[in-house]
């Protein structure tokens, strides 16, 4: 099959926006295999970014997640915070992720978070066995990354400038809204 992402395509800022807004089932038609092992993990972070970017221009908190199948590095699964969108508490960029790659053995992933995973979220993570979380943030939101690699998820930072920028953005257009992510509408 024809894909227009293969071998000889540059990793661009549009190729990387492509395969943000593409639904993960689709991907395979978009680029192939050889594409998807030249995405480095800043290709793969700013990926993420662009989910934040997306939940934001939902309205919602700017949070985006990828997972990838550490031997053959393709996406398998990827989604962005939708608390507002969906009226939903916990449906924040990782949770998004891991139900949009379905049941998968986790522990063969690697999960592209442009933020420092909630208390839910780490939860998750390691109890689905991700064996790798890369983080994009732990300027604005920091945390659970010693409980991640306390439960053996190996960590680690790889901040996005344009990620950092947007979610301290957020946070001061909306701190309500950032609150009750975080900790719910009680905190509020």
């Amino acid at each position: 099959m024809q894909t227009l992402l293969d071998a000889g395509t540059d990793v661009t800022e549009a190729a990387l926006a492509a395969i943000a807004h593409m639904p993960t089932a689709s991907l395979p038609v978009l680029m192939d295999d050889a594409f998807a092992r030249r995405l480095s993990d800043a290709d793969l972070m700013r990926i993420a970014v662009l989910l934040a970017q997306k939940s934001y221009d939902e309205g919602g908190c700017p949070i985006g997640a990828v997972i990838i199948d550490n031997a053959t590095r393709r996406i398998v699964g990827k989604g962005h915070n939708t608390l507002v969108q969906e009226e939903h508490p916990y449906n924040h960029g990782e949770t998004s992720a891991m139900r949009d790659a379905g049941r998968l053995d986790f522990s063969r992933t690697t999960l592209f978070t442009s933020l420092s995973p909630c208390e839910v979220c780490a939860t998750l993570l390691y109890m689905r066995g991700v064996s790798r979380v890369v983080v994009g943030d732990v300027t604005n939101a920091s945390g659970t990354e010693a409980l991640l690699e306390s439960k053996g998820v190996q960590v680690d930072i790889l901040e996005d400038p344009r990620g950092i920028e947007l979610y301290a953005h957020f946070r001061a257009e909306k701190p309500q809204l950032d609150l009750e992510d975080w900790k719910g509408r009680r905190a509020l």
